[in-house]
């Protein structure tokens, strides 16, 4: 159980029709990512950050995205270790958070909208933290993920190329959980991170609370499109009973249904799986 914040990533700018994956990048559209320090000690640690913009200086100035100036996410390279947190900025343009590092190689995203730029974008760069390195396999691929008492199946699958609906369905000891808490503007929230270079997927929740329309679980449904073939992780954060959590998926993408005149339907099988992590 993790009790951090999270967040889902509204559109993403890096063009080609949105499905590209963001966070491949330390800069883009003249914003670049500056850490304080690239080289990290293991533990519960102060990490330090600027939005370098285009003339050169800390950018101060931020839009909210899903209630939020910026996202912050950490995972080492190994997928493990996933953080979702909302660091807070002084007024020189520096941001601060802590995070839970073990060693390893790490890479830290943004999620932003610079005041005065089109849209949102993701930046992306790599922290080494020192330490004995014991890299963990990539959890396998199954439909559920337990946290605690917690049970969150997953089903719809991931089109490389298309859009597809996914939906979890949250539940706690076998009982499904119909109040879960709005929180950053929706009922979950869902990161996905390419295997391989970690491109990060920016994920579409179905409805908002008070929509008048979208139920407050145990189902919560995401549009999801893959930019290629290959392997993702999910992390689905979801608050109950004042406490978020976090869901771990590996999911790998399913070949596309062949074309018809008729509209795609939507398949809701999942190549998903679990993983659970307990740092925090």
């Amino acid at each position: 159980m993790k009790d951090h914040s999270s967040h889902d990533g509204h559109s993403n700018h890096n063009s080609h029709g949105g499905a590209q994956p963001g966070g491949l990048a330390v800069s883009e559209h003249g914003y670049t990512l500056e850490l304080d320090s690239t080289l990290l000690a293991a533990g519960v640690r102060p990490v330090s950050f600027r939005v370098i913009g285009p003339d050169g200086l800390a950018v101060t100035e931020f839009a909210a995205e899903h209630e939020k100036k910026l996202h912050f996410i950490a995972v080492r390279r190994d997928t493990a270790g996933f953080q979702h947190v909302h660091p807070v900025m002084d007024e020189k343009g520096t941001w601060s958070v802590e995070l839970a590092l073990e060693p390893g190689d790490w890479r830290f995203f943004a999620d932003i909208h610079p005041v005065g730029h089109g849209g949102t974008m993701t930046l992306g760069i790599d922290a080494a933290v020192a330490g004995p390195y014991d890299p963990r396999p990539l959890p396998e691929a199954t439909k559920v993920a337990r946290i605690g008492a917690y049970t969150v199946a997953l089903d719809g699958e991931l089109l490389p190329g298309l859009a597809s609906e996914l939906t979890l369905t949250v539940s706690r000891d076998g009982r499904p959980v119909t109040d879960l808490q709005p929180y950053l503007a929706a009922y979950g929230h869902l990161v996905a991170l390419r295997v391989g270079d970690l491109g990060y997927l920016h994920v579409h929740p179905e409805g908002a609370p008070g929509d008048g329309a979208t139920a407050p679980g145990p189902e919560i449904a995401f549009m999801a499109v893959a930019p290629s073939a290959g392997t993702y992780r999910l992390y689905l954060d979801f608050q109950h009973e004042g406490v978020v959590r976090t869901a771990e998926f590996t999911v790998r993408t399913t070949a596309p249904a062949p074309h018809s005149d008729a509209a795609p339907e939507h398949n809701h099988h999942a190549h998903s799986s679990h993983t659970h992590h307990a740092h925090h």
